[in-house]
């Protein structure tokens, strides 16, 4: 088989068929045989709109190139299960939203006949409502060098930003990038309902972001929160500051200077 990621005669199964499996199948049917494996039968018709084959796990394992689009809970059950019929010469690709624990897991229980790239498009089903061009995904090279050839088709053929980085640096910038967005997100819509009719332009664009995540899964919120090894750090930084900010504003204020008086008067 063919070492470069082509237009012909490549197959790619993807490995869980949620929300974002659906999306990628959306951009990539028009470029490979596109095959899925989901344990749901309620994918079956968007499936069949999309073009996609489903099939059996084994079948997936057995593409081209394997997209693993499945939840950071069950991530390292798929992962063993689909060592077992991956072919020589395949290339293995996660889309997980954190990096580290993913990249280990591959690493140690892939087989070294089969490449690894580990990725996180920055970017969900709503933002990406209106095409792919212009957003990001993170490219980590785990084994083998096939992820030049892969940005390149991110790049040239779907429009992405391709960013090229190590799972220990993704995971750093995202506990911050993510886990904040997300954490201050859910303390917003715990604080609901928000006011809709006097609002400033900030509000609104802060109220944007948190429509952009609140219908995440859940899985995703647990995975940016707890899987991130960086996260819980950044999170306690973020709570012990705001609690120093609050301490601040329940203080008195000082007394004006006499001057200051004077002026006021």
């Amino acid at each position: 088989m063919s070492k470069t990621i082509s237009k012909q005669h490549t197959s790619i199964g993807i490995v869980g068929f949620g929300a974002f499996g659906q999306l990628a199948a959306r951009y990539l049917t028009a470029h490979f045989a596109v095959a899925a494996y989901d344990p749901s039968s309620a994918v079956a018709s968007m499936a069949q709109r999309l073009g996609v084959r489903l099939t059996s796990l084994h079948d997936v394992a057995q593409a081209d190139i394997v997209l693993i689009a499945a939840p950071v809970s069950s991530f390292e059950q798929v992962v063993e299960q689909i060592a077992k019929a991956c072919n020589p010469g395949a290339l293995i690709i996660d889309v997980g939203s954190v990096k580290v624990g993913p990249a280990e897991i591959m690493r140690k229980l892939l087989p070294g006949h089969v490449d690894i790239v580990a990725t996180h498009p920055l970017f969900g089903p709503q933002s990406a409502a209106n095409g792919l061009k212009g957003l990001k995904i993170a490219v980590c090279p785990i084994r083998g060098n096939r992820h030049t050839r892969l940005a390149a088709f991110l790049r040239k053929s779907l429009g992405l930003t391709v960013i090229v980085t190590t799972p220990e640096d993704h995971d750093r910038e995202t506990a911050i990038v993510q886990g904040l967005t997300h954490l201050i997100a859910k303390v917003l819509l715990r604080m609901g309902p928000l006011p809709t009719r006097m609002t400033t332009r900030s509000f609104d664009l802060l109220s944007e972001a948190i429509a952009m995540v609140q219908h995440d899964a859940p899985e995703v919120f647990e995975a940016i929160e707890r899987s991130n090894p960086y996260a819980e750090a950044v999170r306690r930084r973020f709570f012990d500051l705001a609690a120093d900010l609050s301490v601040e504003l329940d203080a008195p204020l000082p007394s004006p200077a006499r001057n200051e008086v004077l002026i006021g008067e």
